[in-house]
């Protein structure tokens, strides 16, 4: 009976979705391949449900289905239960008790996007492209993204221990204590005369974080303020908005990015309005390879419009849109529905922002930086086909050694000394 229920709801949503009022021979031909498709997998629940060794809840049954279903499209799409969707909102309007790393599936391990600045996971050491393995001695193996990440998080003061493989093969074992992770993403400070902002991920705070950190960066450097620093390394991205907006407070004018889905009447442009927070004073923008999404969308943006020097390592490659859909008390899915271009037309999916200036972090860390993890390096990542050839700007300039404790930091800096003392003359 429940196989046969199932079956038919899900023949009645594939019904409404594919139109069947108004199908076509061909159309009913699929349809009925569809259905087919719709009872196997009745077939599949009813032996799992009643011959498992372990029994296992129908709910947990049919969310793992729709999880698996979501997750088979690309690593950024996924079902989220009641509580995901809480926590997820939580995350990018508030505070929550957990780790404060931004991590990602890949071939059944969790791998780390970015550690947050000022968290549990920051002050461990953890790194972009660290895999985790096992947690409380548990392996993730077998477990889902949201699975993995509903583990991680958790009452603010408690601990739990991650097994973690560096890129080098290094083995590390990490007690960390749960704290609250404030959305505190926009941190100022003035850099030897030059104003420096550093934007840790995009929440619905940041717009109004980096307002007010320009009025006080403003007013202790005043005249004096010739340059500035935006800091997008180890940013994972966030809200689409805010993105739009910190883009928006550097440029007068011109696209800042566009998003195209499956039918072009959906395409949308977003545009810059006038008004520049830094007075068109010179800006050198920093990023890595975890600097992905929206941190890619202020990246093109202002490197397009010869706005901001790019400086640092090629970026993450994320350039996919997802939207959250919820399904009234069910949750909600988190679905791919579109790609972000830059205003010159580019396609970053897989491909990144590759800075003007290619600046390694340390020295030391140049042999295994090649190995840092990218969009392209994850199992069923979205094809960029956007592009018509492959990306031939090459860096117009490769860094030398030096001994200074932020190495691309300090280039920046040394950049913009030069721009200005040549503003000066």
């Amino acid at each position: 009976m429940v196989k046969q229920f199932i079956v038919r709801c899900l023949a009645y949503s594939s019904f409404l979705i594919l139109g069947a009022t108004s199908a076509t021979a061909s159309d009913k031909l699929n349809n009925n391949e569809t259905y087919k498709l719709l009872n196997l997998f009745g077939d599949v629940f009813e032996h799992v449900r009643s011959n498992y060794v372990r029994q296992v809840s129908d709910k947990d049954l049919i969310e793992a289905a729709i999880n698996g279903m979501l997750i088979s499209l690309d690593p950024h799409s996924s079902y989220l239960n009641p509580e995901h969707f809480k926590n997820m909102q939580v995350q990018t309007q508030g505070r929550f008790g957990g780790l404060g790393i931004e991590v990602t599936m890949d071939d059944g391990y969790i791998r780390v996007v970015s550690p947050i600045d000022g968290t549990p996971a920051s002050k461990a050491g953890i790194k972009t492209g660290d895999l985790i393995t096992h947690l409380d001695g548990k392996p993730i193996l077998g477990l889902s993204l949201s699975q993995a990440v509903k583990l991680m998080r958790g009452k603010v003061g408690t601990s739990i221990r991650l097994t973690i493989i560096r890129k080098n093969g290094k083995t590390l074992k990490l007690k960390l204590v749960r704290a609250t992770i404030p959305i505190t993403t926009v941190r100022s400070r003035v850099e030897e005369d030059l104003g420096y902002i550093r934007i840790s991920s995009f929440s619905q705070t940041t717009e109004t974080g980096l307002k007010k950190a320009m009025k006080k960066l403003t007013k202790e450097l005043g005249k004096n303020f010739s340059g500035l620093i935006i800091d997008l390394r180890n940013n994972p991205g966030g809200l689409l908005n805010q993105a739009i907006a910190v883009s928006d407070a550097f440029l007068n004018r011109g696209e800042i990015v566009s998003t195209r889905t499956r039918e072009k009447s959906d395409h949308k442009r977003f545009h810059a309005k006038k008004g520049d927070l830094a007075n068109g004073k010179p800006i050198v923008l920093l990023i890595n390879g975890g600097s992905a999404s929206a941190s890619e969308i202020v990246a093109g943006a202002l490197q397009d419009h010869k706005r901001a020097i790019v400086l640092g390592t090629k970026s993450f490659g994320k350039g996919s849109v997802q939207t959250i859909i919820p399904l009234e008390k069910n949750g909600a899915m988190r679905l791919t529905t579109a790609l972000y271009y830059t205003p010159s037309g580019k396609s970053i999916q897989k491909v990144g922002i590759q800075p003007d200036i290619e600046v390694k972090e340390t020295l030391i860390a140049r042999p295994i930086n090649n190995l840092t993890t990218r969009e392209e390096d994850l199992r069923g990542a979205i094809n960029n086909k956007g592009n018509k050839s492959k990306l031939k700007n090459s860096p117009k300039k490769q860094s030398s050694a030096s001994s200074r404790k932020d190495f691309q930091l300090q280039r920046a800096l040394d950049l913009l000394k030069g721009v200005a003392i040549l503003n000066k003359g």
